[in-house]
């Protein structure tokens, strides 16, 4: 079974953590145009409108198992809403998502207030542990699509987006150096009991792991410091590169991050506040780097990309070496300490900008802005258990994980020991990292 919010909350709390997801989701595409709702720009990206149905597909499935005398809403959405679930039927291939103009937006969103409806009413009445626990996965399944759905519509717009952002606070601290951790045994992954709070079932069970002294970056790169490794040559030198990499950078014409552009030999960022030049945002961490590019530049400057565990002792111990779920103790995120999706910037903030937020060794910005590459590759923890079927499971081979969340995170869905994973070519999504060596 997988894991339920705490007992004391009950299905009040629920509910309305399912009315103010469900309402976010719809806030996101508000400001766009009807045309913009079923336009696949990638064979990666999806249409805002397949996000929308895909999610109230997921608690269609909820009700389908669970709400006696239910009746599916259309066979043909079914279809087309479904993602990777083999075990739910047919479905559209995910590059072909874009290339249907039914079901129309206007019946997309009407399915959607349907199941909201059909839902609200079950879980007046449900009491149910597993139904319950179902439920609150799917709202974390719906907050990463809420995230993938500022991905997507940054692919899609970009600076066309008239989205309301926030300004961004100021760099409050500088930020240089490496912080040396102290190695030994450690607790990796969560250790949330099924009655406490939610995690993914790839996070658990917490083990014993042991790692040396290292080194690790206080900051994430910036686009200052990368701009440097592009200007030294690094995506013309092959000797920086893995194998694979290197062909990926001469198969696609890599010269630079994605969305950076080169007009009359200057740098520019294209980003949802328009094209700036890069020396506009030196000191924001770099944004949208495959695994390829962030271990690159690392071997560059004579460092390494840190394990996962690595990054979790930096990012949950304190100073009496006693594990905390965030690197300033137990509260839940608030806008003070990192940068997501609640803070409302869409994009980067300066590096120091949250330092109320920094580690006992000074690291800073290790939850929101971007999502940190590893050089872990994403695979279960010993002694792991599927608590859903092809879920995270199915995934377990040939990708690297990432933590901390990013800019376009939400805030209740984030934790320390969150394992984001992604191939290690991809650099669509809010990706970045810090660096690493060996004590």
């Amino acid at each position: 079974m997988v894991s339920v919010i705490k007992e004391s909350t009950g299905t009040k709390a629920l509910i309305e953590l399912y009315k103010s997801v469900r309402s976010r989701t719809m806030e996101i595409v508000a400001p766009l145009e009807i045309e913009d709702y079923v336009i696949q720009t990638a064979e990666f990206m999806s249409p805002p409108r397949w996000h929308i149905g895909h999610t109230s597909w997921f608690f269609e499935t909820v009700l389908q198992a669970h709400k006696a005398g239910y009746r599916v809403y259309s066979e043909d959405f079914l279809f087309y809403f479904n993602s990777y679930y083999e075990g739910f039927g047919a479905r559209i291939e995910r590059p072909k998502r874009g290339t249907k103009s039914r079901p129309t937006v206007k019946a997309t969103i009407a399915y959607r207030k349907h199941v909201d409806e059909q839902m609200l009413s079950f879980l007046e009445r449900a009491n149910d542990d597993l139904v319950l626990s179902l439920v609150r996965l799917g709202l974390e399944h719906e907050m990463q699509h809420q995230e993938l759905l500022v991905y997507d519509i940054k692919h899609l717009l970009c600076d066309q987006f008239a989205v309301q952002m926030k300004p961004k606070p100021a760099a409050g601290v500088k930020v240089e150096g490496m912080a040396g951790i102290e190695g030994g045994l450690m607790s990796l992954g969560s250790s949330m009991a099924i009655n406490e709070g939610f995690a993914f079932d790839n996070e658990k069970p917490a083990h014993q792991v042991f790692i040396n002294d290292f080194e690790i970056d206080r900051a994430p790169v910036t686009n200052g410091e990368y701009l440097e490794f592009i200007r030294a040559g690094g995506y013309q030198n092959f000797r920086w590169w893995f194998s694979e990499g290197w062909e990926t950078v001469n198969r696609e014409h890599w010269h630079a991050p994605l969305y950076w552009e080169i007009h009359d030999g200057q740098w520019l960022i294209r980003d949802f506040d328009g094209l700036r030049p890069v020396g506009e945002r030196s000191d924001e961490p770099v944004c949208h780097v495959s695994f390829f590019e962030a271990s690159a530049f690392a071997k560059w400057i004579g460092k390494r990309l840190p394990t996962e565990a690595e990054w979790e002792r930096t990012a949950c111990y304190s100073s009496t070496n006693l594990k905390q779920s965030f690197l300033w103790g137990e509260q839940r995120p608030e806008l003070t300490h990192g940068n997501l999706f609640e803070n409302g910037h869409w994009s980067t903030a300066p590096v120091g900008a949250y330092p109320g937020a920094a580690t006992v060794h000074g690291c800073h910005q290790l939850i929101g802005d971007v999502w940190e590459w590893t050089t872990s590759d994403y695979v279960p923890y010993p002694g792991f258990k599927s608590e859903f079927d092809e879920y995270n499971d199915k995934w377990f081979v040939n990708q690297k994980v990432l933590r901390g969340g990013s800019f376009a995170t939400p805030q209740v869905h984030i934790r320390s020991t969150y394992r984001n994973f992604f191939h290690a070519h991809e650099r669509w999504m809010t990706s970045g990292f810090r660096c690493a060596k060996d004590i």
